[in-house]
This record gives C-alpha cells, sequence and structure tokens, in this order.
C-alpha cells in the first residue's frame, strides 16, 4: 500500500503545476465580465506600446529625445532602448494592481478590484500617449 501511495504522489506531482495553472484561472475572478473587459484593455494597450516604440523608435548609435517641455525644450536625452522604460513601467504597475484586485476580490471589496484595473487601464493609456510623444519627437 506504501508504495502505491507513493507512485500516486509521483504521478500527481507532474501534474500538479498545469493542474494548479488551470485552478488558478478557473477561479471566479477570471469568469467575471467587468474584470475580462478591464485585463483585455490592459494587455492590448501594454502590448500596443511595447510594438509601437519597437517599431517607430530609430535604433541609432546616438541619443534620441526622450522628454519635451514646452517651457525649457529638450530636457531629457537617452539611448533608444531608454525609450522602453515607459511600457515596463506600466507592466510593472499593471502586474502589481492586479495582484491587489485579485486579493480584494477574494475579500468581497469587488469595487477596490475593479478601481484599481481602472487606474491601471488610465495609467496604460497615459504611458501609450507619451510614447507616441516620444516618436512623434524623434521622428
Amino acid at each position: 500500500m506504501e508504495n502505491y501511495n507513493e507512485i500516486k504522489i509521483i504521478d500527481d506531482s507532474k501534474k500538479s503545476l498545469i493542474y494548479k495553472f488551470k485552478l488558478f484561472f478557473n477561479q471566479e475572478f477570471f469568469k467575471n465580465h467587468i474584470i475580462l473587459w478591464l485585463l483585455l484593455f490592459n494587455f492590448i494597450s501594454n502590448v500596443s506600446n511595447w510594438l509601437a516604440l519597437a517599431i517607430f523608435i530609430n535604433k541609432t548609435e546616438g541619443n534620441i529625445i526622450l522628454h519635451y517641455n514646452v517651457y525649457f525644450g529638450v530636457d531629457n536625452l537617452g539611448n533608444w532602448k531608454q525609450s522602453f522604460t515607459a511600457p515596463a513601467i506600466g507592466l510593472f504597475l499593471f502586474l502589481i494592481n492586479l495582484s491587489l484586485a485579485f486579493f480584494f476580490y477574494k475579500n468581497k471589496e469587488r469595487i477596490a478590484s475593479y478601481s484599481l484595473l481602472l487606474a491601471s487601464v488610465i495609467i496604460q493609456i497615459n504611458l501609450i500617449i507619451s510614447s507616441v510623444s516620444v516618436i512623434l519627437i524623434n521622428y
């Protein structure tokens, strides 16, 4: 009997990662339509931000303009790779807001989770605007 239990534990451990992954995404949090739409908007806006910068930023040896101010003109120059900090910050803030929204949703605070994900969408939109301005200045 002990050998049978050990074999069963070994077989379950092989499937445990996939099983836990399916269990995680099968929760009520991911079945809510409002949350699914907010997650979709977050994902699409972040991916479009990465793609826009990857397509339109010139990969040059010299510095590019990273920030332009109406009063002072160009106030931040840097390598073309530094333009990708905006979508990276957006992804980081989205993951933080997603984890907090998941925590609040489990504790029956649905409005707080909706607010966090909506704030993440607004952050993504603002970062897209800043990335488009970097693209337009350097194009």
